[in-house]
């Protein structure tokens, strides 16, 4: 049962950035689907790294020191750890790193939620492989984090979990995925009517797509946690994805804004501009969003930029810039796609609120180390501290950033109408694999020459 909480209302901007993952099953790059807070798992040609890029700072060492210490273990006790045990240890470091006092913001229930909404997927040992195909990361680990930065601001330290991960089938995991959400609501003490209100157009008796259900938490150290879900547009099927987001956004009393979300953002039709998630604010937040995912296939900078005029007055003139810095250069994204997240608010009811691009940085970079220095160059180009990039490496794993690709999975940059940009940059468990790097020949496709 959840709270008697009045519904909060779908209106303004919101409390923070938009989240992603980066949405967003496996899939090959240059595959159909591509999320914008999550990863997809690829089978790329690997081979030797291409770069030696490193974190260099001290207090980068200090920390990856320690947390090399803490991950040394002989190979009888590492292949006990479970899941939960893995994303414990990291949220609770990728706290420290975002400057929390403790794994909590505030409430102290982050790591309880997270392992609830984990489920017996939790208590899985490592060594058993991921529960299920997870679309939210390459090696299937249904958990991702991600840290939102802005100028002046404390960073934000996002979690994305696929609760029912478990389940082998799509309809057992939308049940399960809304027992752990009634339960986190519960909890919490919010109302889940938002998602009851649309659950039969993206629950149906027989599924489709990638997914059924993720959750999100958005923590801060001086205020409670942000909850957001994301469901799939393609649960009745691809080609029924477009019809399932207008009455969606119908229902939320945004119906006029389809006509211009589908003209400038699906020009090139459903194969090349294909609406991957529906997502929905439901606690936490000082003015809910109901956000639309675009996938955009084998698209330009240039073309990005003009998706993102849909966004009222001229915030938005730094998108092609941002992904020419993220992407590499490339002319043309010709593996995973750039994702586009449209966010609306009942201050307007036709014009999005703000616009985020999503970049698959792990699919343009040939290892960690070149993700991460572009990161870098990103937060600095917008006055952001870009030092915790360095302690946030160091709180998700212990190996080089040169030895492998994909921990780093995306970037993205918010902009909204009332707002100044914002930066999120996600990272991937690997509980279950690492990429290596890709040779420098598969990252040069598609590049200025």
């Amino acid at each position: 049962m959840t709270s008697s909480k009045p519904r909060p209302s779908y209106s303004a901007e919101s409390r923070s950035a938009t989240a992603p993952a980066s949405v967003p099953a496996p899939t090959p790059p240059s595959a159909p689907t591509a999320p914008a807070c999550a990863s997809t798992f690829t089978s790329d040609p690997v081979s030797a790294s291409t770069s030696t890029s490193t974190p260099a700072s001290a207090s980068a060492s200090a920390s990856a020191s320690a947390s090399a210490s803490e991950e040394t273990m002989s190979a009888k006790t590492r292949v006990a750890v479970t899941l939960g045990e893995h994303v414990r240890r990291q949220l609770g470091r990728m706290c420290g790193a975002a400057g929390f006092t403790d794994t909590s913001d505030g409430s102290g229930l982050p790591l309880l939620d997270l392992l609830d909404l984990l489920g017996p997927a939790a208590g899985r040992p490592l060594k058993a492989g991921p529960p299920s195909p997870s679309f939210v990361c390459d090696d299937h680990s249904p958990v991702e984090f991600s840290l939102a930065f802005s100028a002046g601001s404390p960073v934000a330290l996002r979690l994305l979990v696929e609760p029912g991960c478990v389940a082998t089938t799509l309809e057992e995991r939308g049940r399960l995925g809304r027992q752990a959400l009634e339960a986190l609501a519960a909890r919490r003490g919010f109302s889940t009517e938002p998602v009851r209100r649309v659950e039969d157009l993206f629950f149906s008796p027989v599924m489709d797509g990638s997914f059924a259900l993720w959750c999100a938490m958005d923590l801060r150290p001086d205020r409670p946690a942000g909850i957001k879900v994301y469901l799939n547009p393609q649960a009745h099927g691809r080609e029924r994805s477009a019809h399932v987001a207008e009455e969606a956004l119908s229902r939320f009393g945004f119906g006029r804004a389809w006509a211009a979300l589908r003209e400038q953002a699906m020009p090139r039709g459903p194969d090349r501009d294909r609406i991957l998630f529906f997502a929905l604010d439901l606690d936490g937040w000082d003015t809910p969003r109901v956000k639309v995912y675009v996938a955009h296939h084998e698209i330009t900078a240039a073309e990005a930029h003009t998706v993102s005029g849909l966004l009222p007055g001229e915030p938005a003139v730094r998108v092609d810039e941002f992904c020419r810095v993220a992407g590499g250069d490339v002319v043309r994204f010709a593996h995973r796609p750039l994702v586009s997240c449209l966010s609306y608010t009942e201050r307007d009811s036709m014009h999005p609120s703000g616009y985020t691009v999503h970049v698959p940085v792990r699919d343009y970079a040939p290892d960690d180390g070149v993700a991460r220095d572009r990161a870098v160059a990103v937060l600095r180009r917008y006055g952001m501290d870009a030092g915790v990039m360095d302690s946030a490496w160091a709180a998700m794993t212990s190996r080089r950033p040169s030895d492998g690709v994909g921990l780093i999975a995306y970037l993205s940059l918010v902009q909204s109408s009332r707002q100044p940009p914002r930066v999120n940059v996600y990272f991937s468990p690997e509980a279950y694999a690492v990429r290596p790097p890709r040779t420098s020949d598969r990252v040069q496709e598609g590049r200025v020459r």
